[in-house]
């Protein structure tokens, strides 16, 4: 199949037989009855499995072209159940230009347990060579990256971690698999914040991962069932329903983000816009060759990184929403340095690039005009 029908038809199947339901129905159970101990029809207990959820893992798979797919409570709870393949004393290489809830996952919880954390920009991916050593067991990038929408190169990274026989994770949340499909190019876990674009009505809080080899999966599959972060059937049905709309849904965004960062680049307020589709971009021409398309994502700065020019510039918003989160149909605005990555300590975050005039936008897909006018009001 192609992608736009795989949204619709991958990995599904009628799983109602009895009454022909087009769309998976939501078994809103907690256990199953069984003829015999172990006699059951092919579910036991809903932390274990759940129909509704496993109709949804079939199209996680299917989107991502990868063969097994895992959905959790939320995306750190993803993240958390690829850590816990870990043990004491491995270390990992990980993107310095991350999710400030990966961030403080990593580094205030599972280096309490003997995991070493290198934090490292991967622009180059000659650089990530520089820190493997015979204790490294993963490589955890995200691409583009979160709020700097740096490129990372999936496929130049993924034949250093084959090589060294290291976990290469892709954190695909901004790209969306419309966009680009990690595992196509060298990686072996993609994860998802299903929150976001999969779901794309900011209704429902998910996460997910996809792999292709059987007994990374199955190793997987065990801690997710095990630790028990997983997702009830109504917030499967909702993911499962979003994604049937995300090629129609990323091609607006895509279309918006483009308008929104040329109007924004042109702006005399503006010091800079970050956003991969401009040749200027850093790794602009990887960016075209692994994405499809740029995204609805992209943040700027304002001009003399004033935190206080910032904070009245999302506060006088009136379209796009001042919240948390990113990837819905509606357009949101963020400050990372007060909101999303906060729990990043500030020398840390500027390191990167994230100042305190920093301000992110997540460009739904409401008219192009509306969303410029306000941008507009705000800034003027």
């Amino acid at each position: 199949m192609k992608f736009n029908t795989k949204v619709i038809h991958g990995g599904q199947e009628n799983i109602d037989p009895a009454y022909g339901s087009v769309m998976p129905p939501i078994y809103q159970t907690s256990t199953y009855s069984q003829s015999t101990p172990g006699g059951h029809k092919g579910f036991e207990y809903s932390r274990s499995g759940n129909p509704t959820r496993s109709a949804l893992e079939r199209a996680f798979a299917s989107i991502e072209n990868g063969n097994y797919g895992l959905a959790f409570s939320s995306g750190l709870a993803a993240i958390d159940a690829v850590i816990k393949l870990l043990e004491p004393g491995d270390e990992v290489i990980s993107i310095n230009d991350l999710y400030g809830g990966s961030y403080r996952l990593f580094k205030q919880v599972f280096e309490k347990y003997g995991i070493k954390f290198h934090f490292i920009g991967m622009e180059n991916a000659e650089t990530v060579e520089n820190y493997i050593t015979p204790n490294t067991k993963l490589i955890w990038t995200e691409t583009p990256t979160n709020p700097m929408l740096n490129i990372i190169d999936i496929e130049a990274i993924g034949k250093i971690a084959k090589a060294k026989n290291i976990l290469f994770a892709v954190d695909n949340t901004f790209a969306t698999p419309y966009l680009q499909q990690p595992l196509n190019l060298g990686a072996d876990i993609v994860m998802h914040s299903a929150t976001k674009y999969l779901g794309g009505h900011s209704d429902v809080v998910m996460g997910a991962l996809v792999v292709n080899d059987k007994d990374l999966a199955d190793r997987l599959y065990f801690i997710q069932n095990a630790s028990g972060a997983v997702c009830g059937p109504q917030d499967s049905f909702l993911v499962l329903r979003g994604i049937k709309t995300l090629h129609v849904r990323m091609q607006r965004h895509c279309e918006n983000g483009r308008a929104i960062a040329e109007f924004l680049q042109a702006h005399p307020k503006i010091e800079k816009v970050f956003w991969p589709g401009f040749e200027t971009h850093p790794n602009h021409e990887i960016a075209k060759k692994q994405m499809n398309d740029f995204g609805g994502m992209l943040s700027f700065s304002t001009k003399g990184n004033n935190y206080e020019q910032a904070i009245k510039i999302v506060e006088k918003l009136k379209v796009f929403t001042l919240a948390e989160s990113l990837g819905g149909v509606e357009s949101l605005a963020g400050h990372p340095a007060s909101m999303t990555h906060a729990s990043i300590p500030k020398e840390e975050r500027e390191k990167t690039g994230v100042l305190d005039s920093l301000i992110r936008l997540s460009v739904g897909i409401e008219d192009i005009d509306d969303l410029i006018s306000d941008l507009k009001q705000a800034l003027d």
